[in-house]
């Protein structure tokens, strides 16, 4: 509940503070004196944007303190960073200019969270607000609320939020698979046709270097063979050459010492170009004309360079990675297929869980259309709207995280007999201002409970009516606070003589300045009051009579 109300530097109020009590608050006065800036200054701290006009020259303050008994509202607080204290105070500080900072229990706080925390803590509803009582996600709410549909509902969302990140992931998963499936025979064919060539590390390198020595077989051969003709056969072979100069210098090497030296290294000589001469006539054996392996190499050559000029890259390497590439795209086309199979059964199970929980939400509402429709009509007669009727339209739609219900209130104010046939429309159609409003009361005192809101705010929804009306307008009002805070602002005096507290709004003029006041009112100041409203400013003492009777002293 709202236990107190500070305002500060607001429209024309310079400064006040209201104490509210728990059951019902009635705010009268004058017209124009002030009382739904009460109203509009207690939506700036429920987070509602600020209206320029309404900040004077100095800083507005605004501050409200709050008793919780919503268990949801502590795990809120938590959840924002907030502490969680006894009392809640929200405080709005406007400078001049439209700046404005907000605070819950001193803690900086933005809209979005005055929001939220406001939802949960005062429902205000005003003449004209009525429209709100027309948007489908209201009256659906209404219904749920009476079929304690709560858990329902969470349950339901948290399967269809499931089913909705699954249809998304299926869906980009499908345009995936779609774009790669028209590149997947020309991927197929490139991976086809290197993984047909069958290349090996370096192979284009090594058959490359190979082919250049067959194809050079007779000059290499020829080569060879004078090269180990030179060096062991022929009419000097170099090797018995140096054989002999290697004899010859052992017959000076006892008059020079030096020579020895001269004779090792030449005999190391000697040894090597001998491997030498041995090697060549090996190599000589290992080269020879093969025509056929010329032509086998040539072809297998020319394939692969043929592809590396496809691929543009210059080495065998190169073209197996991309071959590797290939076949890693043309697998996870294949995984994406089987993905797509699994993702399509968990849609389909998702979607079965959703029918079941959605068709026990629909079987609830139905269930209670019967007992809210006959509540409601029957309010509508006690609050002067005997001829008016309620119906409510209950039809299939698709599936949403709130069921598969399409909900429509459909209202007619002057029915008639039982079985008149009189056309029925939606409320934002057929119904005034001053119809809705009462239909709003009518609504809210059966469901105010089940939405757990300790706070309701009327500001003067009571305009159109008299009389008997008025009374039974003031009636529900009575009843709906003996569990909820009701502030309630009105000109009927029916209903200010149902209140639990009675303030009194005035202004006044001071130093060319018009200020307003609020003061909780006495027995004596509600008896004068409620007769003025009876029969004007200077009430009869008939007037005062009635104003004690209704007030019941």
């Amino acid at each position: 509940m709202l236990s107190k109300l500070y305002i500060r530097n607001f429209a024309i109020i310079r400064e006040i503070e209201v104490d509210f009590v728990s059951n019902l608050n009635i705010i009268t006065g004058e017209t124009g004196a002030g009382k739904s800036i009460l109203m509009d200054a207690l939506s700036l701290i429920l987070g509602e944007r600020t209206n320029a006009a309404s900040i004077g020259e100095e800083k507005c303050v605004i501050e409200g303190s709050f008793k919780t008994a919503n268990k949801r509202i502590p795990e809120l607080l938590e959840e924002s960073g907030f502490d969680v204290n006894d009392d809640l105070i929200i405080r709005r500080e406007i400078l001049p200019g439209g700046k404005s900072r907000a605070f819950v229990n001193d803690s900086p706080a933005n809209l979005t969270q005055l929001k939220s925390i406001g939802a949960l803590l005062v429902d205000q509803h005003q003449q004209f607000d009525g429209q709100g009582m027309t948007s489908e996600s209201f009256q659906r709410s209404v219904l749920d609320s009476l079929a304690d549909n709560n858990a329902l509902l969470s349950q339901l969302k948290e399967v269809y939020g499931k089913l909705t990140v699954t249809r998304k992931r299926y869906e980009e998963l499908k345009e995936k698979q779609q774009t790669a499936e028209k590149e997947r025979d020309y991927h197929n064919f490139l991976f086809e046709e290197l993984e047909q060539l069958g290349l090996k590390e370096n192979e284009l390198e090594d058959l490359d270097t190979e082919l250049k020595t067959l194809t050079n077989a007779a000059e290499i051969i020829e080569t060879l063979s004078v090269v180990a003709n030179a060096m062991q056969a022929g009419e000097q072979p170099l090797v018995n050459e140096l054989k002999t100069v290697y004899g010859k210098l052992q017959h000076i090497e006892k008059f020079l010492p030096e020579v020895e030296a001269l004779r090792a290294r030449l005999k190391a000589a000697i040894i090597e170009l001998v491997d030498i001469a041995e090697d060549i006539e090996r190599l000589s054996h290992t080269v020879s004309h093969q025509p056929d392996r010329v032509h086998q190499i040539t072809e297998r050559v020319d394939a692969g360079y043929r592809l590396l000029k496809k691929h543009s890259v210059t080495s065998t390497n190169e073209l197996l990675h991309i071959q590797n590439e290939l076949e890693q795209k043309l697998q996870a086309l294949a995984s994406d297929h089987s993905l797509l199979q699994q993702l399509e059964q968990e849609i389909s199970e998702l979607s079965k869980q959703c029918e079941v929980i959605a068709t026990e939400i629909s079987k609830k509402r139905k269930a209670i259309i019967p007992t809210f429709v006959s509540g409601v009509n029957e309010l509508l007669t006690r609050v002067g709207m005997p001829n008016a009727r309620l119906k409510v339209d209950l039809s299939k739609d698709t599936l949403q995280e709130h069921g598969s219900d399409a909900i429509s209130f459909l209202f007619n104010a002057n029915v008639g007999e039982e079985n008149d046939q009189t056309r029925f429309d939606v409320l934002g159609k057929v119904a005034s201002g001053g119809e809705l409003s009462r239909l709003m009361l009518s609504i809210k005192s059966l469901v105010a409970g089940k939405l757990q809101l300790p706070t309701l705010v009327f500001d003067e929804i009571d305009s159109g009516i008299s009389g008997e009306a008025a009374r039974q307008v003031a009636m529900v009002m009575e009843e709906m606070a003996v569990n909820h805070q009701i502030i309630a602002i009105t000109h009927q005096p029916q209903i200010a003589a149902k209140a639990s507290a009675h303030f009194y709004v005035s202004k006044q003029k001071i130093n060319n300045v018009i200020s307003a006041s609020i003061r909780l009112l006495k027995n004596e100041e509600r008896i004068q009051i409620i007769a003025s409203m009876l029969s004007g400013e200077k009430p009869s003492a008939a007037a005062i009579e009635n104003a004690k009777e209704m007030i019941g002293r």
